[in-house]
């Protein structure tokens, strides 16, 4: 094993057991410390294993959840012959089964990540999230659309994650359905501004300057 899969594989431990102590401890170096005990290692070996703090954990914490849901994509029988739209909502509900057992710690780290300071990294998880949904629903676009496709998708990805945090029906089914009503909305959006984009096309532009009149003599 090397250096660098050395390190991996102790970060991976220690975050895995310091989930356990989340709920009761908060995101804090008392739960990633704990965690480190927990995994064999020498409790200060979480200021190592997470030099950037409880932050740091918590990007961790959300790249591996990103990575687990692509992995369990590729598990899903006809995933690649599914319309986009199935595609993403099996993306986002397969995230969130996954995590169903962490659901106290990411409430709590939706509670670090909504200080001020700590906001640009909130926003920087979100796409990454959905900017993994995109591409895993084989989005290939280069263009304005691939803003707006990730931008629609993070509200649709957030409203649903704080609808699911707090859902206690059974297996979670009105979040499921939740998203589809989510989506469906969404989905709505860039029909709605091509129409209002045709429409406007029929009329003068305010911002193209007039013709001038060619006086008759």
């Amino acid at each position: 094993m090397t250096r660098k899969d050395a390190f991996e594989t102790m970060r991976a431990r220690i975050l895995e057991k310091a989930l356990v102590h989340v709920p009761f401890e908060g995101w804090s170096e008392t739960a990633l410390m704990a965690g480190a005990k927990d995994a064999g290692y020498d409790s200060a070996m979480a200021l190592d294993a997470f030099s950037g703090g409880v932050p740091d954990a918590i990007g961790y914490a959300s790249e591996r959840a990103d990575q687990a849901m692509l992995a369990a994509l590729e598990s899903i029988e006809g995933f690649k012959e599914m319309r986009v739209r199935e595609r993403i909502a099996a993306a986002i509900r397969r995230r969130l089964e996954l995590s169903h057992g962490e659901r106290e710690a990411i409430r709590r780290a939706l509670m670090v990540l909504a200080l001020p300071h700590n906001a640009p990294l909130g926003l920087k998880l979100l796409w990454r999230t959905v900017d993994a949904i995109w591409y895993a629903a084989g989005d290939s676009a280069t263009d304005f659309n691939f803003y707006t496709k990730r931008a629609l998708l993070a509200g649709v990805y957030s409203a649903t994650l704080l609808y699911w945090l707090n859902d206690q029906s059974p297996d979670c089914g009105d979040s499921w359905g939740f998203l589809e009503r989510r989506l469906d909305e969404a989905m709505g959006v860039p029909r709605f501004f091509a129409r209002v984009r045709d429409r406007l096309s029929a009329f003068p532009s305010p911002f193209r300057p007039p013709r001038p009149h060619r006086r008759r003599w």
